[in-house]
């Protein structure tokens, strides 16, 4: 399999699991707020806060598709480093409240190092591109 394959089924994957999260937390927020790692979580109108974070997450994931679908890679790859300091944030937020240590490294870390490496193997592709293209260039092609 190669790295462009690789970094499509990262970034399908990544998008979709991102936009079913923050369904989730824009369907049931009370079900979700536990999961994130924090040791307490907002109850009654202040859950609705919760709702922020949905829509957040539907939104990155429906971006990565996006460019996906325009064939945007290169951007697509900006954009992912980007969004892995979403995660990166939350894993920082959780470990400084006094949160769960597992599930700020265990969930949000290893989420950042997933997006952030897909969002690397996407910026490569163009570089990889670049150098198979000088290679065949038209002064080492006579």
């Amino acid at each position: 399999m190669n790295t462009s394959r690789i970094a499509t089924a990262l970034s399908l994957a990544g998008a979709a699991f991102i936009t079913y999260v923050g369904f989730r937390y824009l369907t049931d927020p009370a079900g979700m707020a536990p999961s994130f790692g924090m040791p307490a979580w907002p109850t009654g109108e202040a859950a609705d806060f919760l709702n922020a974070k949905g829509v957040r997450d539907v939104v990155s994931g429906l971006i990565m598709l996006a460019l996906l679908a325009a064939r945007q890679r290169y951007a697509l790859g900006i954009v992912t480093l980007v969004l892995a300091l979403v995660p990166t944030g939350d894993m920082l937020t959780i470990l400084r409240h006094s949160g769960s240590t597992a599930t700020a490294f265990g969930v949000h870390g290893l989420t950042a190092a997933l997006v952030a490496g897909t969002g690397l193997l996407l910026l490569r592709e163009r570089k990889t591109a670049a150098d198979s293209t000088a290679l065949v260039s038209p002064a080492t092609a006579r």
